[in-house]
């Protein structure tokens, strides 16, 4: 949970970029009375201040909005995995412009939906015209054929992915990890395979799923016997071949494999892979592919907005249409935190739930980088519990200072804090495990912080940051890193190579005549077009074939960040 500006936070946080699964954004929706925008962020985005309300009789409040929505996109898609998605809320009134900006950014082909939900049950009669009664999720892939809708892989429709090659009484089933992500000691520990010997470890950060006593179990299904022993690693005791590996043990496991059916931890088809589990297809409820239409459910003549709080959501499948309404999620603050919050507008658990289930994986992570009251955070937190899942999330969110308001700490960490204790205001809330950290956003990206990069940073800012606006459907970049030359880095879509011009603070920065030559020389050996990008400190050799990038000032730009520090930028050259 960090307290700072989304913009400033996002580009703090640019070294997770590419990490994240799925950003969940519900932003200021333009309605003249909830945003503020701070037009000296043009020229110093580091302005402490947040800037004037922009009300309805404000000329051009629809290009403020776009311009203070479109750099913080930029780096939304920079921050998601190329399997990412982005699943944004929005009203009327600046759905059409979001969906241009979107189309802009993430490319049309890769808007995987437009959900239009029913915010409420009844019709208010303030129109002349037709009540709004629905508002809208955008729901958009960094790419379309790498993100998945997780809810299809649920459907029993499409049992491809499930089979039964040892004939499992239990039926049909694929491959699924063992291991949870986020290491906690106690669960790190090697598991001795029956067939090889060898010792496999819950991969990167994470840890074994499963409590100790039931892994033992389950492998010894393979008629073995297993104990705990120290071997030696450092990590907890081991989960070890009692009388250590044999031909024996290997025999005994080697029959099991043969005749079937094989046990719930498995180590591959043909034995020699690391420790895996069944996922049965009955353990799946059915699913279906998810409809545009979002409606809250029949609601009973006794429900009244206080005590009215959506049912339990399945697991991870939906067996009717279910969103919620916005009176459940002011009703469900209310709950947690008590009738002092000030939210009129708060999104459903139900609403962010079912987004979150569909467009996250089970140990993925979400960003909202406009987290407000904090309802994706509790989504999480309550899914996580419910579904054995470990799902994580960064929250950003500034609050009001200019009021002394720091909801932030006062009213959105409080909500998480009271969700994972148990302690809601109306006493009905029950202990769910899970934690967060809070921390306040200090560090500024500014020219300065820049300047004192290390080429192998810088490196991978440039990779990560650049959007070139004449190529929108394809305006990122391929890393050439591998290919180890001194200036080439990348190229683009139209085999067009970048080099950066950059040995670190103070060395080899500039693009000079004989850089220019061992350039042209690199591009020739890679086979890239003679047209060069060229990221450097100083354009002190110029040719027509050259599109010159200035550090720090583009690259300040693709951040968001349009400031214009230095003496010589990009504009001059």
């Amino acid at each position: 949970m960090i307290e700072g500006d989304n913009l400033q936070a996002m580009a703090t946080l640019y070294g997770q970029r590419g990490r994240i699964d799925m950003i969940l954004a519900d932003p200021p929706y333009n309605t003249g009375y909830d945003w503020r925008y701070n037009d000296k962020w043009d020229t110093d985005p580091n302005d402490p201040g947040i800037g004037n309300w922009v009300g309805l009789d404000e000329p051009g409040r629809h290009s403020i909005w776009m311009k203070f929505m479109y750099s913080r996109l930029q780096l939304m898609r920079s921050m998601l995995k190329p399997s990412g998605v982005l699943a944004i809320c929005i009203d009327h009134r600046e759905l059409f412009r979001l969906g241009q900006m979107l189309d802009e950014i993430f490319g049309e082909q890769n808007r995987l939906a437009i959900i239009n939900w029913r915010k409420a049950s009844a019709l208010k009669n303030t129109s002349n015209h037709v009540s709004s009664s629905t508002e809208y999720v955008l729901v958009y892939a960094k790419d379309e054929d790498r993100a998945s809708t997780l809810a299809l892989s649920r459907d029993s429709s499409r049992p491809s992915r499930y089979s039964n090659p040892d004939d499992d009484p239990r039926g049909p089933w694929r491959e699924g990890m063992l291991a949870a992500r986020e290491m906690r000691q106690k669960n790190f520990y090697a598991i001795q395979s029956p067939f090889t010997g060898e010792h496999s470890y819950p991969p990167g950060n994470s840890h074994w799923r499963h409590v100790k006593s039931d892994i033992t179990r389950w492998l010894e299904d393979w008629g073995v016997s297993y104990e705990e022993r120290d071997i030696g690693d450092g990590r907890a005791p081991a989960l070890m071949l009692a009388g250590g590996f044999s031909q024996h043990t290997r025999d005994k496991a080697l029959e099991k494999l043969e005749t079937g059916p094989w046990p719930y931890i498995w180590f591959g088809r043909k034995g020699d892979g690391i420790a895996r589990k069944k996922i049965y297809l009955e353990e799946i409820k059915s699913g279906r592919v998810p409809e545009t239409y979002w409606s809250d459910e029949d609601l009973s003549a006794d429900d009244q907005l206080g005590d009215m709080l959506p049912d339990e959501l399945g697991s991870a499948s939906w067996t009717n249409s279910e969103s919620g309404r916005s009176s459940d999620g002011v009703a469900e603050l209310t709950a947690i935190v008590g009738n002092d919050h000030l939210f009129e507008t708060v999104k459903p658990l139900k609403l962010f739930k079912k987004l979150i289930s569909i467009w996250c994986p089970p140990n993925g992570t979400v960003l909202d980088p406009f987290a407000g009251s904090g309802t994706t955070g509790d989504a999480i937190l309550r899914l996580n519990y419910e579904t054995n899942s470990d799902r994580r999330f960064i929250l950003i969110e500034q609050g009001r200072p200019d009021r002394g308001d720091s909801y932030a700490r006062a009213l959105l960490s409080d909500r998480l804090r009271r969700v994972l204790l148990g302690r809601w205001a109306n006493g009905k809330g029950a202990p769910i495990p899970g934690g967060f950290r809070f921390v306040q956003l200090t560090k500024k990206v500014d020219a300065e912080s820049v300047l004192l990069m290390e080429r192998e940073e810088m490196l991978d800012t440039v990779i990560g940051s650049h959007w070139d606006n004449a190529r929108r459907r394809n305006g990122g970049l391929t890393s050439l890193a591998r290919l180890g030359c001194r200036y080439l880095i990348a190229k683009n879509g139209e085999n067009e190579g970048f080099y950066l011009v950059w040995g670190g603070s103070g060395e080899n920065t500039n693009l000079t005549e004989s850089v220019y030559e061992e350039i042209a020389d690199e591009a020739a050996a890679a086979g890239l077009a003679r047209t060069y990008h060229v990221y450097a400190r100083l354009y002190v050799f110029q040719t027509d074939n050259v599109t010159f990038y200035q550090i720090p000032d583009r690259i300040l730009s693709d951040f968001g960040l349009n400031m214009s520090s230095e003496p010589f930028h990009e504009g001059d050259a």
